[in-house]
Order: structure tokens, then C-alpha cells, then sequence
């Protein structure tokens, strides 16, 4: 008898990550994955490379020293602190403890791609819920949830859209969803963010239990290559989170790194100042080539080119040129690319490329 998975396994496409190299291309512009161009602070490589001679020992299971750390920085409760191998392994911890067989998730239209594939892999029902222009419906998203509904998912910048939801939409959600529905806002781009009506989540977690923020290392603090995440969360999904995650889910060298970038204040400030500026300016560079770019408040533009087979074409050609962007068929946009923001000489090599591509 053939070995057979469980319910919704295979029917998980699985996730396919931004390309990092070109045959035959010497210098290669990655800006397929939103990282932060400036790499990792200073202060995070040091402390990466002074536990070399404690390889052999094992980290602290309980992460204790990053929780401090990051509470300190974040003025959060330490106990309510999670961490884990990036935001996503506590994604898919969120769902493995919440959600089982015949279960539904909601999540937006254009939402991460691991939120339908962790349902899907608990054998549950992923339900995209329309979105305006782009943009979370609130209202969409809570005619989606039914009594079957476990996880409601928000990312919040959202990806690969660059559009976020404000305050009052947020606390709109949270006051509409039933207590027994778990609402995760994912923020793993919410340092980007300059916009006076936008909160990070933190607030709600505070005020009701049935709320988790997740956050990340991989973004604005340059620590992709180290997976590590963390997750804020009720006391009660706290507890629950710390059953069934691993024991040794977080790397020595990933806590180490993670306490020192958290404390660098001064690497996130010029990371986001860098981010702010040649948004602005590659979107307007990109409007002069009659390129449509749709708002973002996160480290990516998403651009459109009309046609599926144009926006195939631009890839190849931006490919060729050593400049690697992320197609968004996957995520029902196949018109579209999503473009990182990289270096000041980075984004020149891709208005460069995308000018001689639209006068071919």
C-alpha cells in the first residue's frame, strides 16, 4: 500500500522564493525579495562572530535574552514574546495549533502566499476575500468569516501590494470578529512605515487576546540568511505557541545577531531614510517612462505593465540586463512585477534597464 499525506498536502503548490543568480552575469541586482540593501548593522556581524567557538553548544530554548531585547525596544511585555526560525515558521505554528481538517482560514486576495499554503497543509479551507484597488477590504474580509473560520490573516504593509489599512479599519476588524476567531496581523514591513494612522498591531494584542502581531528579522534589520522572527501575542497563544514549537527552534548565532540589531537604532534609522528616498524617486522615475506603480508604504514598488506577456518580457529582459524581480502571477497579478528597492546604483541599473526595455 502506497504511503498516502495528509488531507490538503498535495494540493499545496509549493513556495517558490525571489531568483539570486544569472548564468553567465557577473553582477547581479537582487531585488526579488525585498531585502534590506544595506545588509545586516555592524553591530549584528560582530556578535554573529563571536559565538564561532560556541557552536557546539546549544542556544537557549527559551530565547530569553532576545525577548528582553526586543521588549526593551519595542516598550512590550517580554512574556508575550515568541520567537522562531523567521515569522513564518510561527504562521505555520499559529495554524498547526488553531486550525484542523475542514477548518477555514481568511485571508485578502493578493495576500502572502504562505497563508493559504499552511492551510491547506492542516487539510483546512483557505478563503481569499476580495480586495478594492489593491487595497484590504475590511468589510470583505469579514463577510468571508463564517462559524468555520479559525484565522483570520492581515498583513499589514501588505505584500506584495505595498498598501496597508489604517487604524480605524484594524480596530474595525478586531471589533466585528467573534472572540473564538484568532486575527493575525503580520507586520513584517510595519518599520517602513511613516503614516500617522497606521499602528503596527502591538495596541490590539494589549487590548484583546484573540489578537497575535508577528514580526520579522529579515527585513529592515538584514537578517534573512538567519531566519528569525518573533511573535506578540496574549499570554494564552503564548503558552500555546511555546508547546508546540521546537525546543531549539532559534539558533545561537540567530539570537545573538537578533539582540545586537535590535539595539541598533542608528543601522534601522539609515535603512529606512535610504528606503523613503529612492521609493519616491524610482516611482517617479518609473511614472516618466509611463510605467504605473501603485502606493507603497513598504520596501517594494509593484508595478504594472498591462499585459501578462509584457510583464513576462520585462523579466527577461531585466534578467539579462543582471537585475532579478519577482513575478506576481502567483499572487493573480501575472500583469505585474514586483520590484525591491536596492542600493541608489541598484535602482539607476533598473531604470536604466526598464528605459531601454519600453524603447525597444
Amino acid at each position: 500500500m502506497a504511503l498516502k499525506p495528509q488531507p490538503g498536502i498535495m494540493d499545496v503548490s509549493p513556495y517558490v522564493g525571489g531568483e539570486s543568480k544569472v548564468e553567465g552575469v557577473d553582477r547581479i541586482c537582487r531585488l526579488a525579495s525585498n531585502e534590506n540593501p544595506l545588509g545586516a548593522s555592524d553591530a549584528a556581524k560582530k556578535a554573529y562572530h563571536v559565538i564561532v567557538d560556541d557552536l557546539h553548544r546549544y542556544p537557549d530554548g527559551g530565547s530569553y535574552l532576545l525577548r528582553q531585547g526586543i521588549a526593551e525596544a519595542e516598550n512590550l511585555n517580554a512574556d508575550h514574546i515568541v520567537c522562531g526560525a523567521g515569522s513564518d515558521e510561527l504562521l505555520g505554528l499559529l495554524i498547526r495549533a488553531y486550525v484542523g481538517v475542514g477548518d477555514e482560514i481568511v485571508y485578502n486576495e493578493h495576500g502572502f502566499l504562505m497563508y493559504p499554503i499552511g492551510a491547506k497543509t492542516a487539510g483546512a479551507i483557505p478563503v481569499k476575500a476580495p480586495e478594492k484597488d489593491l487595497r484590504i477590504d475590511v468589510d470583505a474580509m469579514l463577510a468571508a468569516v463564517t462559524d468555520k473560520t479559525k484565522i483570520v490573516f492581515l498583513a499589514n504593509p501588505n505584500n506584495p501590494t505595498g498598501s496597508y489599512v489604517s487604524e480605524q479599519e484594524l480596530r474595525k476588524l478586531r471589533a466585528e470578529l467573534n472572540q473564538d476567531v484568532l486575527l493575525v496581523i503580520d507586520a513584517a514591513y510595519c518599520e517602513y512605515v511613516d503614516s500617522p494612522d497606521y499602528i503596527s498591531g502591538a495596541a490590539l494584542v494589549e487590548e484583546y487576546d484573540n489578537v497575535v502581531m508577528t514580526r520579522t528579522f529579515s527585513k529592515i534589520h538584514g537578517l534573512a540568511a538567519l531566519r528569525l522572527g518573533w511573535a506578540y501575542c496574549s499570554a494564552e497563544v503564548a503558552d500555546v505557541l511555546n508547546r508546540v514549537r521546537g525546543p531549539f527552534n532559534v539558533s545561537l548565532a540567530a539570537q545573538t545577531a537578533g539582540v545586537a540589531a535590535i539595539k541598533d537604532k542608528a543601522h534601522l534609522e539609515r535603512s529606512r531614510d535610504l528606503n523613503a528616498r529612492l521609493l519616491n524617486w524610482f516611482r517617479q522615475q518609473l511614472a516618466e517612462l509611463g510605467l504605473l506603480t501603485h502606493d507603497s508604504v513598504a520596501n517594494f514598488v509593484l508595478v504594472n505593465f498591462d499585459a501578462d506577456s509584457r510583464a513576462n518580457a520585462a523579466i527577461e529582459f531585466l534578467k539579462n540586463k543582471g537585475v532579478l524581480v519577482r513575478g506576481m502571477a502567483a499572487y493573480g497579478l501575472p500583469a505585474h512585477l514586483r520590484i525591491s528597492i536596492g542600493t541608489e546604483d541598484e535602482m539607476r541599473v533598473v531604470v536604466d534597464s526598464l528605459t531601454a526595455f519600453i524603447n525597444e
